[in-house]
């Protein structure tokens, strides 16, 4: 059965859609480099969902690309160029700019189908979703009752007030787990254990996940707070055998 926000539920009313999810996730540096590493995920057989961060070097710095090289990821959609394996990989697009809402057409365009909106970002949250509910969400010129999926990210020092009014709206809410965000690698900031606590006990509907520091030891923290996917970078692409750590990360 689903429950209020569409989640998929079972008989005692827990998630079951996405739970335990991991999702692996590329801060691409060139054109070449985001090419590579989707390459890498797409030899992982079970991976099925791959998280694009894309940085703007003004929201935070420094940019990623296509930041870094003007004009090219226009230019890639304007060619039709699509995102590999989009047979079996759904892409979600991490949005940690300001104009968020110009910087999805063209990845969206490319074949992803999830946009993660920075709550600290934006000046209007219930505008920006309106509209990409319109153009994307089952309005009358589309045949598909919806196209594009949402989240809300939110930062450790941020309220969860920030975006409460709003959680109708989303399909989840991703908790960043790093006090600095946009650069892979860095330190599990705890205080986002209690964050999530928290969250979960006020909303047990919305669906979770959590992006930056999670690791082996991290991942055995946050699962049994009912966190359904883990978003995983550096732990990940810097293994000596990727596929392995992806591996032990599923075993999980």
């Amino acid at each position: 059965m689903r429950g209020t926000n569409g989640a998929l539920r079972n008989s005692e009313g827990g998630i079951l859609e996405g739970m335990g999810r991991i999702v692996p996730a590329v801060l691409p540096s060139s054109r070449k480099d985001l090419e590579e590493k989707l390459s890498l995920f797409a030899r992982f057989p079970s991976v099925d969902r791959v998280q694009i961060d894309v940085v703007d070097g003004k929201f935070i710095a420094p940019a990623s690309w296509p930041y870094t090289a003007p004009g090219e990821l226009d230019a890639m959609a304007e060619r039709a160029h699509m995102l590999p394996e989009l047979h079996r990989i759904e892409y979600e697009i991490d949005l940690m700019c300001f104009d968020a809402e110009r910087a999805a057409g063209a990845w969206l365009a490319l074949g992803a189908s999830r946009l993660t909106f920075h709550a600290e970002s934006i000046t209007d949250i219930p505008k920006l979703l309106a509209s990409f509910r319109k153009r994307y969400g089952g309005g009358s010129d589309i045949a598909l009752p919806s196209l594009v999926s949402f989240g809300l990210a939110l930062n450790i020092e941020s309220s969860v007030a920030l975006i409460e009014p709003y959680l109708r709206e989303v399909e989840y809410v991703q908790f960043m787990g790093i006090a600095r965000i946009g650069a892979q690698g860095q330190a599990f900031d705890r205080r986002v254990l209690e964050k999530i606590r928290a969250f979960r006990a006020r909303h047990p509907d919305i669906i979770v996940q959590v992006d930056g520091g999670v690791s082996l030891q991290t991942a055995k923290e946050l699962l049994p707070l009912g966190v359904a996917r883990l978003i995983v970078g550096s732990a990940i692409l810097r293994a000596s055998d990727p596929l392995r750590a992806f591996a032990a990360f599923e075993e999980l």
